[in-house]
């Protein structure tokens, strides 16, 4: 029971993780209804951004580690966001309304120059960030073996959960997710009642790229590093889940991923650890095809 317990805790860092991916994923997707691998690269390309400038405060700049990873993070933010800006603006956003096989082959170019450009930038080195807020707090002090978390992980945690709050609400309670909503239920509508598509979709795209910056900071926090085979990984289930159903309604995405950081956190705790990405794929790929519905996409 313990055990079941601890791996259930373990879970819950990685499902906050996918909900917070998948809500900002579905915020893109939603006003150009295209898949897009550019998320997951950007996702992975901030989290690499802000190793590199940590290490950087912290061996040239002779930084105490709370100020390295300040300039890491505000230096990830900065170019993860100016990253997603200048993919959004000029390379998606003219193919976004037309072909969806011209979207995923712009993803695929912006995702080579992203991780190739992390790469220079790092000089083809692995960099690793110190270990930090690993205290261990016990939620059930159990003798044989103790369900625990540590610091960094709750705060993980909660900022994933808030981020997915605070966005929920600016979707459903202002101006702005007002303007959001019309353009993802239907673009032409919204541009007959004055608002703008190709702003809404820079704005959304933008908002996206912050999300998978965010994200991308606080798992390499976590984790130590990041490499592009996590980002895509994950940006690859993003986009299952988003194409399941909810790639209009960011709520929806953000809780099917979350389960599906449960089951794959079960997996690795029950199931061959080798075969984890191939059953998780698999499950997803056979509810594609149960829930497929036939319809338009404008």
């Amino acid at each position: 029971m313990a055990y079941f317990l601890q791996q259930i805790a373990s879970a819950v860092p990685v499902a906050a993780l996918y909900a917070a991916l998948a809500f900002g994923y579905a915020i893109a997707f939603a006003v150009t209804r295209r898949a897009d691998l550019t998320y997951g690269a950007l996702f992975a390309f901030a989290g690499q951004i802000f190793v590199l400038f940590v290490d950087f405060g912290w061996n040239s700049l002779w930084l105490v580690l709370p100020a390295a990873l300040a300039v890491g993070a505000l230096a990830a933010l900065t170019f993860g966001l100016g990253a997603g800006l200048v993919a959004g603006r000029y390379v998606m956003r003219p193919l976004a309304f037309s072909s969806a096989n011209a979207v995923v082959v712009a993803s695929l170019g912006s995702l080579i120059v992203l991780m190739e450009a992390a790469r220079l930038a790092s000089e083809t080195r692995s960099l690793w960030l110190p270990p930090f807020l690993n205290d261990v707090i016990v939620f059930w002090p159990n003798p044989g073996f103790p369900v625990t978390l540590t610091v960094i992980q709750l705060i993980n945690t909660g900022l994933f959960a808030g981020l997915v709050a605070v966005g929920h609400w600016l979707l459903t309670r202002t101006y702005v997710g007002r303007y959001w909503r019309a353009v993802a239920e239907d673009r032409e509508a919204a541009s007959l009642c004055g608002v703008d598509p190709t702003t809404v979709y820079i704005a959304a795209y933008g908002v996206a790229s912050l999300v998978a910056a965010v994200c991308g900071i606080l798992a390499a926090s976590y984790y130590g590093n990041m490499d592009f085979g996590m980002g895509l990984s994950f940006g690859v289930k993003v986009l299952f889940i988003a194409a399941i159903g909810g790639q209009t309604a960011p709520l929806l995405a953000a809780l099917g991923a979350a389960g599906i950081g449960f089951l794959e956190t079960l997996w690795s705790a029950y199931g061959p650890i080798l075969w984890r990405d191939f059953a998780i794929f698999g499950f997803l790929v056979i509810v594609l095809v149960v829930t497929r519905r036939e319809k338009v996409i404008p």
